[in-house]
């Protein structure tokens, strides 16, 4: 049996050996073991030509890198002469060279033990298997078994040999990560001609005549059928809010608001005042000092505040200003404006948080025990002190602000249209094309309706400049060039708010719904969150046009006796009240039912919807 099985093992062999890759020297795919039994029990020496070529194999073996299949250490059997039955398959895949399965079967049993070793390489040199057997067999008594398994491996040599035929050679495939690139078939899918002649829009624009696609252009649906596409009822919607209804109920909404900012700016010059005087008269008839609320407060520390911006204001040059503004040549007028703007901006935001501050103050200082009573006054004195400062900081940089729309409207180098254009274009490019949510644009209303407020206090400084300094007809003028910052101030707002509508998808009801809001702050009702009341500090105003009407009032006084000038001063002053009272009164009470109308509406509406 051990002879039968040598005889097809040097057959396998020779079959293998006659193959020209493998005697070309190319790096071998099949290795075979070291150790051969059957040889040695047959006592054959290799030759002097065989030896030579091992050694030639060992040396190209260390240099390729194709992984060496170690065979199976087989173990020994110890233990009495009842045998056990091992049977252990592997199958390894050594990467992209070989494709290389190896099998073994190790069996032991009855004392003897075989290991079948089975190394495959598929669509390797040409064949499309190739097997290598290896028989070892450790005879340690009984060869019942040992026969059994040598017939079925020399079967299975015998079928290999006869069914297994050497394949075309085929050439490796690249591996990427260890899985098989497919490459494209240039005759198939590379055919250019043939993809385009099975695409119809080929076939449709390709075999056309130039008349015959002119007259398919002519006639094919819109024109303009390739960049835009049709629109939605939404979209139609979209466009009219646009241009119709959110224009409308912005404009109402600043215009509110600006009317809001005009009514504490005049209860500013009449509440104010008017309440002092009688705390003050109330203390000289009753000669019983008793401690003041904290509304009293308030009205003090603003009148305290009012009165020394007034007079450090009255200490500066108008006309100083005016000059020098006008006669520096290295910053256009435009820019200086812009500046003073901006400054203006973030002034009025933090102003609002100041005087907040002081009226914290004022409240704990009218409720605070006797214990806490210097605390308290101590915190009131620094917040007072920081109020005034910052006050009269603000009222310069809106003095400076009106001294520069005065030089550009008097110019007559088309300065006014220069810093219209630039400021307002520059406002619609920095808020247009920004993203803004609900609340962002609710403040930007309000802040709109702050800054007309604050033009027009600009306006009145030009005219009080105009009515002192203005050499002939001057007031057709003036009245042209007011209507044109106040038009162009309108349009602004009107396409910023718009625009920025449009590309927020914010719908026109959201106005609306702030001026809701703002006419319940009218009429004294808490909102939900009290940081979307408009804020608004009418302190710097009402320091700049005191300031500048204080020598139109001046210029009128005749040269008389001081008993006589001391009295037209107070007739002045005291129509000058009664009208900014009157002023007040109607402007208040329309509010007040405009809020009142607005409110009731609202909510009509709401309950209707519920």
């Amino acid at each position: 049996m051990a002879l039968r099985s040598s005889g097809s093992r040097k057959l396998s062999f020779e079959i293998l050996s006659k193959n020209k890759y493998l005697e070309g020297g190319g790096p071998s795919l099949i290795y075979q073991s070291s150790s051969d039994p059957f040889q040695s029990q047959n006592g054959g020496n290799p030759s002097r030509h065989n030896r030579k070529k091992k050694k030639h194999k060992k040396r190209k073996d260390s240099t390729t890198d194709l992984p060496i299949i170690a065979e199976d250490l087989v173990d020994k059997q110890r233990g009495s002469s009842g045998g056990s039955v091992l049977a252990e398959s592997k199958s390894e895949n050594y990467g992209s060279r070989d494709n290389g399965n190896v099998n073994r079967i190790s069996y032991v049993g009855g004392g003897s033990v075989v290991v079948l070793e089975e190394s495959v390489c598929q669509n390797v040199c040409g064949f499309g298997e190739l097997r290598q057997r290896n028989v070892n067999g450790v005879v340690a008594g009984g060869g019942d078994d040992m026969e059994t398994v040598a017939a079925r491996a020399d079967e299975s040599v015998v079928e290999v040999s006869s069914s297994k035929e050497p394949f075309p050679p085929v050439a490796p495939q690249s591996m990427a990560n260890g899985n098989v690139v497919n490459r494209l078939k240039t005759s198939e899918s590379l055919d250019w001609k043939r993809v385009m002649a099975e695409d119809p829009n080929y076939l449709y624009t390709v075999d056309k005549s130039p008349l015959k696609y002119f007259l398919d252009e002519m006639h094919y649906g819109n024109s303009l059928r390739n960049t835009t596409t049709l629109g939605s009822e939404k979209e139609r919607e979209r466009v009219y809010d646009t241009i119709f209804r959110l224009p409308w109920r912005c404009e109402v909404l600043i215009s509110v608001g600006f009317f809001i900012c005009f009514d504490s700016f005049l209860s500013l010059l009449t509440i104010m005042p008017t309440r002092v005087l009688i705390t003050f008269w109330r203390l000289l008839t009753t000669r019983q000092f008793k401690w003041p609320s904290a509304a009293e407060l308030c009205d003090f520390g603003c009148f305290l505040v009012l009165a020394c911006g007034v007079i450090v204001l009255g200490r500066t040059d108008i006309s100083l200003i005016y000059h020098m503004i006008r006669g520096q040549g290295t910053i256009k007028l435009y820019v200086v404006y812009n500046v003073w703007e901006i400054f203006d901006k973030l002034c009025q935001r933090f102003g609002g948080d100041v005087l907040e501050t002081l009226f914290n103050s004022a409240e704990g200082l009218a409720n605070c025990s006797q214990e806490n009573m210097g605390f308290w006054i101590r915190r009131f004195v620094s917040d007072q002190a920081l109020t005034m400062a910052f006050s009269i900081l603000h009222s310069f940089i809106l003095l400076a602000q009106a001294i520069t729309l005065s030089t550009c409207i008097v110019a007559h180098n088309n300065a006014l249209f220069a810093l219209l254009v630039s400021n307002n274009f520059a406002e619609i490019k920095s808020n247009v094309f920004k993203r803004f949510s609900r609340d962002n644009i609710h403040s930007l209303a309000y802040s709109d309706s702050v800054e007309r407020f604050h033009i027009s206090a600009c306006l009145l400084f030009v005219l009080a400049q105009n009515i002192l300094e203005a050499e002939g007809p001057w007031f057709e003028s003036f009245l042209f060039n007011a209507f044109v910052v106040f038009v162009c101030e309108m349009l602004i707002d009107i396409i910023k708010h718009s625009f920025l509508a449009k590309f927020n998808d914010i719908k026109p009801i959201a106005y609306s719904e702030f001026l809701e809001d703002l006419c319940k702050q009218t009429l004294n009702i808490q909102t939900e969150d009290c940081k979307k009341n408009l804020t608004f500090v009418p302190l710097a105003p009402a320091c700049v046009v005191i300031r500048v009407l204080t020598p139109v009032y001046a210029a009128h006084l005749p040269c008389s006796p001081l008993a006589w000038r001391f009295f037209r001063i107070l007739v002045l002053i005291s129509m000058t009240y009664i009208m900014l009272t009157s002023l007040k009164v109607m402007i208040g009470m329309g509010l007040q039912k405009h809020a009142t109308w607005y409110v009731s509406r609202c909510r009509k509406r709401k309950h209707h919807l519920d």
